[in-house]
């Protein structure tokens, strides 16, 4: 059975709800903000580490819910930047289990792979121990061809640095020759970051803000705040979070008929080789 994506988590009454749920819209991509392993772990008197063991366990059930419900790319909050001014003992704990999970996934891959998943970790990946930054950027090369869900994993990260690295990618772009000043624009930016839009977002714990995540693409987001800590969060919260996101998700936003300026392309193009690069850089 595969650690990152927890078969036989469903019943049969649960299945038949999920289908009564994609009877109407769905998300195409739905972000969480994995809130309250700490607090969990507080509340059942276990320390820290075990908290955030079940944060991960969490996140393998939820994924599987997202399988079934069709939801094709899911983005979760794993670890701020901000978070390394928390204890070292923390830390160093988050970045082991980081690194056991990131194995573990390595070395199920047959299993990964036949669940179609894509794995794609957005952040200052330099900020992170060598060893989990080979073993990241192993995973992401592994994956990179799934097509059936994608699973961005936002670690090291915050939504203003994703902002100022996207700023950096295309100042560079102008530099080399490899996109006009005249090009750019939202579109641009939009497409040079890390992450995309969400179509729902889910904070847990019952906090109420963002924490510095996502900050660009959330506009036409909808958001919804639950205020059950993350290792309690069932499939009811979820199908919960779909209904509130069917009666307040905007219209589709109709297709954009002007094709893609050519320069534009190639610009994305150079950035995805140059990211390939960077992993491969990384890879011991």
């Amino acid at each position: 059975m595969s650690l990152w994506i927890k078969e036989n988590c469903v019943s049969f009454f649960q299945l038949f709800c999920i289908k009564v749920i994609k009877t109407g819209r769905v998300p195409q991509h739905i972000a969480f903000i994995m809130d309250g392993n700490r607090r969990y772990a507080k509340k059942n008197s276990v320390d820290k580490s075990t908290g955030h063991h079940k944060g991960f366990d969490k996140l393998s059930e939820t994924l599987k819910w997202c399988l079934d419900l069709g939801i094709p790319e899911v983005t979760v909050y794993a670890f701020s930047i901000e978070n390394f001014k928390r204890s070292k003992e923390e830390v160093d704990a988050l970045m082991e289990l980081a690194r056991e999970k990131f194995q573990n996934l390595l070395d199920e891959i047959d299993q990964i792979d036949e669940w179609g998943v894509r794995v794609h970790v957005a952040g200052r990946l330099s900020l992170l121990p060598e060893h989990l930054r080979s073993l990241v950027s192993k995973v992401m090369l592994a994956t990179k061809d799934n097509n059936r869900l994608c699973l961005n994993i936002a670690y090291a990260y915050t939504g203003r640095d994703e902002i100022s690295r996207a700023a950096s990618r295309i100042i560079d772009g102008v530099k080399e020759n490899k996109i006009s000043p005249e090009n750019i624009d939202e579109e641009l930016i939009s497409q040079s970051l890390d992450l995309g839009e969400p179509e729902l977002l889910v904070r847990t714990s019952g906090e109420v803000r963002l924490s510095d995540f996502m900050l660009w693409q959330i506009s036409n987001t909808v958001l919804y705040f639950t205020d059950v800590l993350w290792p309690e969060f069932t499939i009811w919260n979820l199908l919960a979070a779909i209904i509130h996101f069917q009666r307040n998700a905007p219209p589709i936003k109709a297709e954009d008929t002007n094709e893609t300026a050519h320069e534009k392309e190639e610009f994305l193009k150079y950035l995805e080789q140059r990211r390939a690069q960077e992993l491969t850089k990384y890879i011991s």
